[in-house]
């Protein structure tokens, strides 16, 4: 029996592109083709996307079950034997549909149609669609009714992958977005950036806990290491900070070459965002200690309270979102004292005032660019 379309792609051009994310218009978009007749068990749509740890997402609908949450293909998938001769990988490198009867497979048919027969799929079609980008996503759509799907079927359902494509390249396109934003800049940073904070000089003045942290020896260790080496050892330790940072509410600014620029900015609650900065420079000490194998360098950690300039700076068609100020100064030179003291991480007076850790006060010093002698502490053993 014949079905319309025309209804469901009517509703994903007025109001279907409206809904915030990819899964929830496939989620609609399912029911909705089952309301008008269309013989659906499985709808997925797939598409490439730019992240630095995931390659490809999925948005996918089976009938009688629950909201899906996306599915994410980390990078590598090429090489996976799952991926490898999967209908995916038939559809990618081709530019024809990729239609199968699931009733007469055989042992060379690849594993995802058995599976998908297993559960009682009859019939399985695939398209790819290309983007204005030169990329493409992919609808497949499965059903598991006696007869399979009817010319008419595929041509009807052509035209629905046909219609949501557009709109997948939207929030391809979004998610590129986010995802550079956030890769660069940090979550918090690239969602005001986002949000449209893009204008030289849009700058806001908060209070905020600052932390510097800087591999000791970097230069000995440029010498004595190929490029390669040297460069997985610093993500090693780019990444125990920026876990460390992230799970105690900050966000790192910067990486300053072989050294990190993080910000806890106080909310209400100065004591805390001191207390998280505290936290988060331990938690890396302690994460590096636990490494397996070793992270052979060692780093210092700087820590300071203060107000600070937050926003975008620089030229007129390239700018940079940071934090400016001279609580930001401070926190560097403290850092900078953590080799001659034999500390791993040190913090000023306006710090030890305000976190719950007993800490033991060093020296005062006299740093370079303040006016004023600085009292600089350590966490108490």
């Amino acid at each position: 029996m014949s079905w319309n379309e025309a209804p469901v792609i009517r509703w994903l051009l007025e109001e279907g592109r409206r809904l915030p994310t990819l899964t929830a218009v496939v989620d609609a978009l399912g029911p909705r083709l089952l309301t008008q007749g269309a013989p659906l068990w499985r709808v997925r749509y797939s598409m490439r996307t730019v992240h630095p740890l995931v390659t490809a997402v999925s948005a996918v609908w089976e009938r009688g079950g629950t909201a899906t949450t996306p599915l994410q293909a980390t990078h590598g998938l090429e090489q996976r034997s799952g991926y490898i001769g999967s209908p995916m990988e038939q559809l990618n490198k081709s530019d024809q549909p990729l239609r199968r009867r699931l009733d007469t497979l055989t042992a060379s048919d690849h594993v995802v149609f058995h599976e998908l027969r297993q559960r009682g799929a009859t019939d399985y079609f695939g398209l790819r669609l290309p983007f204005s980008s030169g990329s493409s996503g992919i609808a497949i759509f499965v059903t598991d009714a006696v007869e399979g799907f009817t010319d008419d079927d595929l041509a009807r359902l052509s035209s629905v992958a046909i219609a949501l494509t557009p709109i997948a390249e939207v929030f391809r396109l979004q998610n590129l977005s986010t995802a550079i934003a956030e890769a660069y800049l940090g979550p918090r940073t690239g969602q005001r950036v986002l949000s449209g904070q893009i204008t030289r000089g849009d700058i806001e003045t908060i209070d905020a806990a600052i932390l510097v942290s800087d591999i000791r020896d970097w230069t000995g260790w440029s010498a004595r290491l190929d490029p390669p080496e040297l460069m997985a050892m610093a993500n090693r330790y780019f990444e125990l900070l920026d876990r460390a940072i992230s799970d105690h509410g900050g966000e790192i600014l910067k990486f300053l070459g072989d050294g990190v620029l993080a910000v806890f900015p106080d909310t209400g609650e100065a004591e805390q965002a001191c207390q998280s900065a505290l936290d988060a420079a331990l938690a890396a000490i302690d994460a590096a200690a636990r490494l397996d194998p070793p992270l052979p360098l060692s780093f210092g950690t700087g820590l300071h309270f203060g107000q600070v300039l937050y926003g975008n700076i620089g030229a007129e068609e390239r700018l940079d979102f940071t934090v400016l100020g001279q609580a930001v100064n401070i926190a560097a030179r403290i850092e900078s004292l953590c080799a001659g003291l034999r500390q791993p991480v040190l913090m000023s007076r306006e710090i030890a005032e305000r976190v719950r850790t007993q800490a033991s006060r060093l020296d005062s010093v006299l740093l370079k660019g303040v006016a004023t002698p600085q009292e600089i502490y350590a966490p108490a053993n």
